[in-house]
């Protein structure tokens, strides 16, 4: 599509659960609801949806680390060519800020680097340290991010053979004010449940994971309006790792597939409580990328309505992440499916054309 072309978007345009409009223009890269006085325009026919937002994404990383430049670029047209054109990098060692000059690249929120306990995480990911090192820590990552801190909430401890909390509640608190002083939000990693109730009390803005909730926590995250983000094709590898991890830390092992086992009944009674919900695959570590459609859909397995799944991966999440939508005048950021994904969220797994920056690029 050339410079001067007109986008025309036209069937069902879902700019939110309840605001379902006909038509939109793109013109000059930007969403209009007008229509303009353009001879050269190009029609495309379907449902529409804002692009579709990976809350847990790891761009420039695989199972051994860092990655070069290429393989980035890999991995994030990987997922935009899965629709997803809003990426919040939950951790990354490498320097991705190029993909920001890219217009052909899905847009990125970063977390900066993960930040863990010394040997409790995967090797080569994260700064590795101990509390009293664990402020400096943040404070740095939440300038070098887009508004995001990652802690490794959780992880198993070789001495207790088990998964175990990672930080005192003294030390992840004050870290989590002087991110928020700095206009960051913190995430973190959490697997187990004993690290929830502190993390959450210590005034965490999300989880990821969450697997640990339970019916006494599950309370505090909606009373604090705490977000979790479940990356269940995440967790469907936790009894190929409990099988792995069988000789040497069986407690771990049983303790992962009990996890496991629970994950559809924790996230619906999660939601049901009223927890805010978004969608992330825990892409880049040992998960391919591009599997933004298969975890709305296990957000439907396990029990959150259709429409719910949808608005946790478009318009709620872009709103949490103060990301624009469909709006007037907003980048043309969207993806036009042949059928209607409000009746069937697979339809997400084959986007008719994907539309970013206001050029279509697939």
């Amino acid at each position: 599509m050339s410079d001067q072309a007109v986008l025309h978007v036209k069937g069902r345009v879902l700019v939110g659960a309840d605001d379902v409009r006909d038509e939109l223009w793109v013109v000059g890269g930007r969403i209009s609801y007008e229509r303009p006085g353009a001879r050269d325009i190009r029609t495309v026919e379907g449902w529409a949806l804002p692009g579709l937002v990976d809350a847990h994404c790891h761009v420039g990383l695989d199972a051994h680390g860092p990655v070069p430049d290429d393989v980035s670029e890999k991995q994030a047209l990987t997922d935009r060519e899965a629709g997803t054109l809003l990426i919040r990098d939950a951790g990354s060692p490498s320097d991705t800020r190029w993909i920001d000059d890219r217009a052909d690249l899905p847009k990125i929120i970063r977390a900066g680097r993960h930040i863990a306990r010394t040997r409790r995480y995967i090797r080569n990911y994260a700064h590795e340290i101990e509390p009293e090192d664990l402020v400096a820590y943040v404070a740095q990552e939440a300038r070098r991010g887009d508004g995001w801190v990652k802690l490794v909430g959780d992880w198993i401890d070789r001495e207790t053979g088990d998964l175990s909390a990672c930080w005192p509640r003294e030390a992840a608190a004050a870290a989590i004010a002087e991110a928020h002083l700095l206009g960051a939000r913190v995430t973190a990693h959490c697997f187990a449940e004993d690290s929830l109730r502190d993390l959450v009390e210590a005034g965490i803005d999300c989880v990821e994971h969450a697997t640990g909730l339970t019916e006494e926590t599950i309370p505090l995250f909606a009373s604090r309006g705490v977000a979790i983000v479940p990356t269940l094709v995440n967790i469907a590898t936790f009894p190929r790792l409990a099988a792995g991890g069988e000789t040497k830390y069986p407690r771990w092992s049983a303790h992962m597939r009990a996890l496991h086992e629970r994950r559809y009944d924790t996230v619906r009674a999660a939601y049901d409580a009223g927890v805010p919900v978004y969608v992330g695959t825990d892409a880049g570590g040992s998960l391919a990328h591009g599997l933004v459609a298969g975890e709305v859909a296990e957000l439907v397995t396990a029990g959150i309505p259709p429409v719910e799944a949808l608005s946790a991966t478009a318009w709620g999440a872009r709103r949490w992440l103060g990301r624009p939508g469909l709006d007037e005048g907003a980048p043309a950021d969207l993806v036009v499916y042949e059928g209607d994904p409000r009746a069937d969220v697979r339809v997400l797994a084959a986007p008719r054309r994907v539309v970013l920056n206001g050029r279509v690029v697939g």
